[in-house]
């Protein structure tokens, strides 16, 4: 295992086979929801992968029940009240997305139970995404009282279509994981028992494929993304300038008291 992944404390890595890295976010009495930390790391380590020459290929997963819930109540408040933190989460976003599409290495997402928030957006981002049967995946931002902004706005319209796209993040409604392959917002969705063993699989058959076909196959492919690059800008920094208002603090207390909010 690299050192240059020892770095990372709420990430766990491990090498199921030849030239495939596993890397799974570790906070499952939290359903892997993201703190500062979580979520620096998620946007940096990306760029260590494609830096690593013994890496062919790449799974991302959660350790426990869920992929991830996204920020965590505490994160997404300071994000309110804190031009700082503000700062520092929009710029993260930014990145976080930019850097899963140019990672040179193909990514394979294997993503079970909730998958929301920041969480979604790397699983989606995937190269090749799996989602357990059962998985619930869901953007939550305009009921949270923000922009759909980290990747929906770029990606959503290409994997499902605008129609879809709009009725989903418009109304927040979850989708399970078999109905999100159904219309396309997943490359594919498989028994809830098979889920490792299938990324595993994926996983492995491209890191035994050519490694510069299929690096070179997906920097073309993902430049049907770069060229949505400012509807993504745009939507996140609408996001983050959402923040500011008022419409945040009542979809926080909301989520927080498991109530409908009121705007």
């Amino acid at each position: 295992m690299n050192d240059r992944y020892l770095r990372y404390k709420d990430l766990v890595f491990d090498i199921p086979a030849e030239h495939v890295l596993r890397i799974r976010i570790n906070r499952p009495d939290r359903n892997n929801a993201m703190t500062p930390q979580t979520h620096s790391e998620l946007t940096e380590v990306w760029r260590d992968v494609s830096a690593d020459e013994s890496v062919r290929a790449v799974i991302i997963g959660g350790v426990g029940k869920s992929f991830s819930v996204g920020g965590e109540f505490d994160f997404v408040e300071a994000i309110i009240n804190d031009f700082s933190m503000r700062e520092r989460a929009w710029r993260e976003a930014r990145d976080l997305v930019y850097n899963i599409i140019n990672c040179s290495k193909p990514i394979v997402s294997a993503m079970q139970g909730a998958v929301a928030g920041g969480g979604l957006s790397i699983g989606l981002l995937a190269d090749i995404s799996i989602a357990a049967k059962s998985a619930k995946l869901v953007d939550a931002h305009t009921r949270l009282g923000v922009c759909a902004g980290d990747h929906a706005v770029m990606l959503w319209p290409l994997l499902c279509g605008l129609a879809r796209a709009k009725h989903l993040l418009l109304l927040c409604e979850p989708v399970s994981g078999e109905k999100a392959a159904e219309i396309g917002l997943v490359s594919m969705c498989v028994e809830d028992n098979e889920l490792e063993a299938s990324a595993l699989r994926i996983a492995t058959q491209l890191a035994k494929g050519a490694p510069f076909a299929i690096q070179a196959t997906k920097y073309a492919l993902n430049n049907w993304l770069r060229m949505a690059g400012p509807t993504f800008d745009a939507s996140t920094a609408l996001q983050f300038f959402g923040f500011s208002g008022p419409e945040p603090k009542e979809g926080l207390a909301a989520h927080q008291q498991k109530r409908p909010p009121s705007f």
